[in-house]
Formats: structure tokens, sequence, C-alpha cells
């Protein structure tokens, strides 16, 4: 079976031999159990969705860690967060780096155990699914989650067997939702919203539920790493700007299933390709960022005037890059235009500008699209500005 380095095991590694603790979150099955027992092999490893295991933990917490040999994985720890506080302890009383080893697959609750217990203590990763440079090539269908990347003819399989385990064990972990069949109905809903500036009541009506009610779901579903709410860019340059998110799905393989996209064909032809696409794009900016161990930067920018730019993403000393997702394998100069409107606002600061396409089959894959704009294939992008994204 191949095998994926993680890029962001370099990072983990050098904070191991930092912090007492090692956090590591993201959304089910992005690989986070396989990182940890490939970057720490000698590690004893605890997973706290065995029955028998979180009984253990819940009657003695105490008892329970003082039997673990460490360095230790423990896995999916948001299942017992009263663990945190017995961890630094433990942490404080040993000072030797690197003994504890986390995850969970729910932010809230995990960063809140981080917070409230091991602030100072623990060097705290998100890990998403596969990225391109990781894996070496991409695919809108079948996305980054590992097991469909290595098996893509099962990936309708995994998908709907991903959605059905994720409504009955995230979803039922964190709020109390009664209808998940309401819920799975939300999920298609949100898919078909996919790219779009996010409107609480358009997702109410058709499901009949209460705005407070669609916040809460989506308050899961970006807890649980499955979407990418977008900020819009925080400064007008004299410009009245639109102040709701962009919605995204995080992985592109798991969107098209929901929207009933099966084939490159179908794909191909649907008026979801060019939202898929720049939810692509956006995701893997965000990987980028997070596999380097940074902070996740990313917004967009649209005025009232109708003024457009998918995504911007802040550079060192208040440069700017702005970024245009197209799915053509033709670029034209037009393309170029609001990039460029968008830069003379910008008076004075420095900006890059970039559009990504698909490479073509012949000719340059970078070319100056416009005064102050390239043209830049998705796989030279990804590849080459990592450092930058």
């Amino acid at each position: 079976m191949r095998l994926f380095v993680r890029d962001l095991q370099s990072e983990i590694l050098k904070s191991s031999r930092r912090f007492g603790a090692v956090v590591l979150s993201g959304p089910r099955r992005a690989g986070k159990t396989f990182l940890l027992r490939h970057a720490f092999p000698r590690a004893s490893y605890h997973l706290l969705e065995d029955p028998d295991i979180l009984a253990r933990v819940k009657a003695d917490p105490r008892g329970w860690l003082e039997s673990v040999n460490t360095p230790a994985i423990v896995d999916e720890i948001q299942n017992a967060p009263e663990l945190f506080s017995y961890i630094r302890t433990r942490i404080d009383e040993d000072r030797r780096k690197g003994r504890w080893l986390l995850t969970g697959s729910q932010d809230f609750s995990l960063m809140a155990g981080v917070s409230e217990s091991m602030a100072g203590r623990a060097a705290v990763f998100h890990l998403a699914p596969l990225s391109f440079r990781e894996v070496g090539s991409w695919s809108l269908l079948r996305g980054g989650f590992p097991e469909v990347v290595l098996r893509p003819r099962s990936a309708n399989v995994w998908f709907a067997s991903y959605l059905q385990t994720y409504l009955e064990r995230d979803v039922r972990a964190l709020k109390a939702i009664r209808d998940l069949s309401a819920f799975r109905r939300f999920l298609s809903l949100l898919a078909s919203r996919h790219g779009q500036i996010l409107n609480r009541s358009d997702l109410a009506a058709p499901l009949g539920i209460s705005v407070p009610t669609v916040s809460e779901w989506l308050g899961v579903l970006e807890t649980t790493g499955q979407i990418l709410l977008i900020p819009p860019y925080f400064e007008n340059f004299g410009k009245r700007l639109i102040k709701s998110p962009k919605l995204y799905w995080m992985d592109s393989g798991l969107v098209c299933h929901l929207l009933g996209i099966e084939t490159e064909r179908q794909l191909e032809r649907s008026p979801f390709l060019g939202p898929v696409f720049e939810g692509f794009i956006a995701s893997e900016i965000l990987k980028n960022q997070a596999n380097q161990g940074r902070r996740r930067e990313l917004y967009f920018f649209r005025d009232e005037q109708g003024l457009e730019i998918d995504f911007l993403a802040p550079g060192p000393r208040g440069s700017v890059r702005l970024i245009e997702a197209k799915w053509a394998k033709t670029v034209r100069p037009a393309m170029a235009e609001p990039l460029r409107k968008l830069v003379r606002a910008m008076k004075g600061r420095s900006v890059e500008s970039l559009v990504v396409h698909r490479a073509p089959r012949s000719g340059p894959k970078l070319s100056i699209l416009a005064p102050g704009v390239k043209a830049l294939s998705v796989e030279d992008f990804l590849g080459r500005f990592p450092g930058k994204l």
C-alpha cells in the first residue's frame, strides 16, 4: 500500500522536542492516527472510543494515566476531556518533552480543553485531508481523504459510509439533534450552496427550521472540519463591502458526492464545476498554511458594486496575494481585469496577482496575462509556491 508522508510531520516532530504534549485536530479519517503512529513508532496507543478503555478512564482517570507507558498516543481525547487536567499535572511533574500525543476530531471541544488546561504546555496542529503536494496529483471527484485516494473505485461507498458514521458519532456527540434525517437534508442543501455567500435564512426556509438552528448546525460542521467559512477581506479601500462569509466544503470529493456527481463527465457538465474548483483551491491554500504550522488565513473580496476576487492571502510586511481560480485551460486578459481594478484601489500596497487555471497540454504553464497579473497552472501554483500560500 502506498505510504503518504504528511507535510505536517516535520513540524510535529520539531514541536515534540519543545513541548510536553502535541495536540492534533482535524476531520475524521484525515489520517491523524496514522501520522502520529508513523512519526512515533515506539509510542503506546490508546483509543478513547474503545468502550472498555473509556469506561476505565471515566472511573479512574488518574489511575488509568499512571498505567500508560509514555510516549503515548491518546486518540479522540475529546471523549474524555477530564484527562486534560491530569495530563497537565503529569507534564508539570515530569518536564520531559513529547510524552503526550493527543488527537481529536472536534476542534471546539478539543481546543476548549487545551485552552483551559494545557496553555503553554502543548503545541497545537490541524491536519486536513491530503494535499496536492502530499499526493502529487489532484482530482476534484476524489478529493483528499487518504482511503479514497488509495481506492478511488470505492469512493461512492466510502463517502456514503463516512456520512453515516459522521452523523452517528460527531453530530450526536456535539448536539442533541433529534431529527438526523433533517440534518442529512441540510448537508445536501448546504452542498448546493458551495461557493456562495452564506445566507442562513435561505438555508432555514426550505427545511422548515429556525435560523438559530442553522447557525448551530453550521457550527457542528465547522467544528468537525467539514466546511470552510471564508470571511470577507476587512479593509474597504474606500468601498462598501459584503460582510457575510463565503461557504465551501473542505473536501471536493465529499461535496461532489453530496451533489450526486459521480463521474468526470457529470462534473464537466455540472453548474457546480466552477465553485467546486474554487473550493479546491481554497482548501489547498489553507492546507499548506496549516501544514507549515502557520495560522490559517484566507479571505475573499466583494463590494456592493460587484467587484469580486476569489481569494486574498495576506503575506509578510503587509503584502497581499490576489487569486482568481478558473477551471478553463484557456486564459484571457479579461480574466485579469477584476484583479487590476482592486490593485488600483490598494494604493501603495505590495500585491501579487494570479489567475490559477488548469494546465493546457502544451504551451507555457506560467505567463503574463496582463500588466501585473500572472497566469499559473494549478500544478505550478500548488507545487512552486507552498511557502507563500
